[in-house]
Parts: structure tokens; C-alpha cells; sequence
């Protein structure tokens, strides 16, 4: 069995008792906590804002895989720098210079992810920027909204990313973010993906259920 990394969407979790929630599941394995960072602008959604992310960091040894949909990374960048970010994932859409913003991320010792909307061309990531980048985070819902169903040719578009990772011989990972359940993960994991956001599938019934849900999404 593949153990594929899980990546619970905090967005998901009871907010109220986020510290609980981020607690049942510390002691799992090939775990990263996805933390959903929208402007309100780039995306109409608007979630935590940066010391809410302080706070996360100070309650969890677990690597934060941060995925930003915002209209300005850089900014973001600069204020989380020093925070602990495993994973910076930015939008090819909102980046005009995508490899000054890989190297500028990994000059800060956090690994450099870049995402694109389910509509935006998979050629719209260059060879080289594919060869620059730690992880490419393929959309299979519209940014800015968690429960949407799983769209349709998203596995398409995974089974040709990890086409053009082979024939680069790059070593970028592949995560998956949106629409993810025990059916659709499979399809997913199917078609080379490496890394699973899974919000409400994570957080179902109550904290003790978190392992069980995590282990029926790797199958």
C-alpha cells in the first residue's frame, strides 16, 4: 500500500477547539496540515489571516503545507517567512515570474509549491519551472470554497503532470486539493498522486475517527 501523504484542510476542522483537533491528529505518519490562506480578492473567500498561522505553528510539530490563493504571494511571503512553513504554494496565475518566486521561497529554507485553477492549461507551468519546483498542487474543485464535488478530467490532468514529471526526470511532488474521498482518492492516487488535501473526509464523526478516516483514504 502507498502511504500517501494526507493533508487535513484545517478549514474543515471544529474551529472552536482547533487545538484539540490539530492534537488527535499529531502522532500520525506522512501527515502535513493544509491551511487554505485566501485574500478575499484573488479568490471571493476570505479565511485566517497570519496570526492565526502563528498560533497554528506554536500548537503542532506537523509541517504546514500552506497553499495561498492570493492575489500578491510576495507580501505573504515576506510577513510568513520566518514562521516554519514547510510548503509556500503559490498561483501561476497570480505570479508573473514564477522562478524568482521559487528562489526567492527556497532562499528561506521553505519548500516552493506552485498551484493553477481547474481551468488554467497544465502547459502554463514550464518545463523549467516544473524542474525548479518542490511540489505542483493540481486543483480538482474552483479555489475559494471547501465541499465542492470533485470535477471531472481532473485525473486526466494528474495523469499528465506525472507524464512530463517522468519524461523531465523532476522530482516534484503531486497534491491533490479538492473533492477527495475514499472513491475519488483512489482514482487520484491511481493517476500518480503523491499528496491528498481531504478536508471533511479527515474531519468526520468525532476525533477518535481521524486515524480510521486518514488510513480508508489511502486505501
Amino acid at each position: 500500500m502507498k502511504n500517501t501523504i494526507i493533508a487535513p484542510s484545517l478549514l474543515a476542522c471544529d474551529f472552536l477547539n482547533i487545538e484539540k483537533e490539530i492534537a488527535a491528529l499529531e502522532l500520525e505518519s506522512n501527515l502535513w496540515l493544509h491551511l487554505d490562506i485566501m485574500d478575499g480578492h484573488f479568490v471571493p473567500n476570505l479565511t485566517f489571516g497570519h496570526p492565526i498561522i502563528k498560533l497554528i505553528k506554536a500548537k503542532t510539530n506537523l509541517p504546514l503545507d500552506a497553499h495561498f490563493m492570493v492575489t500578491n504571494p510576495q507580501f505573504h511571503l515576506e510577513t510568513l517567512k520566518d514562521v516554519g512553513l514547510h510548503i509556500f504554494t503559490f498561483h501561476i496565475e497570480a505570479c508573473e515570474r514564477p522562478l524568482e518566486l521559487i528562489e526567492q521561497i527556497k532562499s528561506y529554507n521553505i519548500k516552493a509549491g506552485i498551484s493553477l485553477r481547474p481551468g488554467t492549461p497544465l502547459e502554463s507551468i514550464d518545463n523549467e519551472t516544473l524542474k525548479a519546483v518542490d511540489l505542483v498542487l493540481v486543483m480538482s474543485v474552483e479555489p475559494g470554497f471547501g465541499g465542492q464535488g470533485y470535477i471531472e478530467g481532473s485525473t486526466k490532468r494528474i495523469e499528465t503532470l506525472a507524464k512530463r514529471r517522468q519524461e523531465l526526470k523532476a522530482n516534484f511532488l503531486i497534491e491533490v486539493d479538492g473533492g477527495i474521498n475514499t472513491e475519488t482518492a483512489k482514482l487520484a492516487i491511481a493517476a500518480g498522486a503523491d499528496a491528498l488535501v481531504a478536508g471533511s473526509a479527515t474531519f468526520k464523526g468525532a476525533p477518535e475517527n481521524y486515524k480510521n478516516n486518514i488510513k480508508n483514504l489511502r486505501g
